[in-house]
């Protein structure tokens, strides 16, 4: 059911510091600062040739990444992305199999503009796992 890895994201505390950090220190390719009021975070793209870093910034003090930093101020990994056909057949086979999806259920159009779902962390051994359709 699961495809590629999409990318790894990681909630930083001070994003223009681990931008500069993976421009400047790993001359990593770095898209621009983008804004996901949906999701409550400000997201930046760090591209590599076979896959991406996402790092998360809070957006808000309802922001979920808060939570997350007041538990690891100096960050950390917060989720993993895979990539899927189909995100409502990917969704309804996993709540056959007893799989937890967080929020409504329904998908939320995330930040490459495709529809998402996140899995509940206590279901896949207290990881975080975003689900983007292709």
């Amino acid at each position: 059911m699961i495809g590629r890895l999409n990318h790894v994201a990681i909630a930083v505390p001070d994003l223009d510091a681990a931008v500069a950090q993976y421009r400047d220190t790993l001359g990593a390719s770095v898209g621009a600062p983008q804004d996901e009021p949906d999701h409550g975070v400000t997201v930046v793209f760090i591209e590599l040739p076979n896959t991406k870093i996402e790092l998360l910034f809070p957006l808000g003090e309802d922001s979920p990444i808060n939570g997350f930093l007041a538990k690891n101020p100096s960050g950390g990994i917060h989720h993993i992305c895979y990539e899927v056909d189909d995100i409502l057949t990917a969704r309804d086979h996993l709540l056959t199999k007893g799989a937890r999806i967080l929020g409504t259920g329904e998908p939320k159009i995330g930040a490459h503009g495709k529809p998402v779902l996140f899995l509940h962390p206590k279901d896949f051994n207290g990881t975080l796992i975003e689900l983007e359709q292709i």
